[in-house]
């Protein structure tokens, strides 16, 4: 179901459409398409009465399995409290989807438009001139990022894991504040496996939803018995705190060559550059939530806690 990442936030030329699609009695006419992937879609969409402007998704389902994994992704939203976290402002499921006689449904969901872009958009702006973010800024969006992640973490009745948080699923409200977007990988954070059917199914829904420069090392070879938690999450924002110092990810470069990504993430080999504007305490901090063991890697309280210390750091309040 997200099969693009959310750069889709930023105009992508015209998509001459009056296209004006109902949803619950509300009327949105369409003006451009923003991003398209193998089963769904998001367009620039437009309230026929208050003329504000939203991300529109529309998700296709072939089967009644489809529409209960594209209803989880509105389901889990509303179980998210926070100002860091997208939230869905309507829904609709039109159709009625059945494998059998090859009918499809299509579930409509009305989203904020982020007209800044992604995190990634802005690192790829940045990195075209070389233009660091000053290491204040980054540890007060990283914080903002940081308290989207608790709010996950700390869902009730059982905790959530993002599994596919990285720059581009992360957009900037006017205020440049963060917001974690694209929650149709989220799931049910704390899974005990018991068995080599489970592994490998774990392990083929991580292949199919978590970014593979993102993904934690403990779901690229997923163990037959072991423990998985929302500890997946925090080696994902060791890399996005990576990509927003260096504008990439440590294991983009693996992957542009074409080498093997899996085989670099279980070598546990992160290469920070020698020379670079970053404190060594923002370093440790990366090197503190890419570790190899999940079982020593830390949670997102611990992680709350070294960002306000250094940002207390660089503000000289310690």
């Amino acid at each position: 179901m997200n099969s693009f990442g959310w750069t889709l936030i930023m105009k992508r030329g015209c998509f001459c459409s009056k296209e004006q699609i109902n949803i619950n009695s509300t009327r949105y006419v369409v003006r451009e398409r923003l991003a398209q992937g193998g089963f769904s879609l998001i367009d620039l969409a437009e309230n026929n009465i208050t003329r504000k402007l939203y991300a529109l998704k529309r998700i296709t389902c072939h089967s009644v399995d489809d529409q209960n994994i594209a209803l989880r992704e509105i389901e889990n939203c509303q179980r998210i409290d926070s100002e860091h976290v997208i939230k869905v402002v309507d829904f609709e499921l039109k159709g009625s989807a059945d494998i059998v006689i090859n009918a499809v449904s299509h579930l409509y969901i009305v989203l904020p438009y982020y007209k800044h872009g992604s995190l990634a958009d802005h690192l790829t702006m940045r990195a075209k001139k070389r233009d660091h973010m000053p290491e204040a800024q980054v540890m007060q969006i990283f914080l903002g990022i940081c308290e989207g992640v608790r709010a996950i973490h700390d869902a009730k009745p059982v905790p959530l894991a993002h599994r596919d948080l990285k720059t581009a699923n992360i957009c900037l409200n006017d205020s440049f504040e963060p917001i974690i977007v694209d929650l149709g990988s989220m799931t049910e954070a704390r899974l005990q496996i018991c068995g080599q059917t489970q592994a490998q199914r774990l392990q083929d829904e991580a292949e199919e939803r978590s970014s593979i420069v993102y993904r934690a090392p403990e779901l690229f070879s997923v163990k037959s018995y072991c423990t998985i938690d929302e500890r997946t999450d925090i080696w994902s924002l060791g890399c996005v705190l990576y990509a927003m110092c260096f504008f990439h990810c440590p294991f983009d470069p693996i992957y542009e060559k074409g080498d093997s990504v899996a085989l670099a993430v279980l070598s546990g080999n992160i290469n920070i550059p020698d020379e670079n504007i970053y404190s060594q305490d923002i370093h440790d901090l990366i090197r503190y939530m890419l570790r190899m063991d999940p079982m020593e890697r830390p949670f997102i309280y611990s992680v709350i806690e070294k960002c306000h210390d250094l940002i207390q750091k660089l503000d000289g309040r310690v």
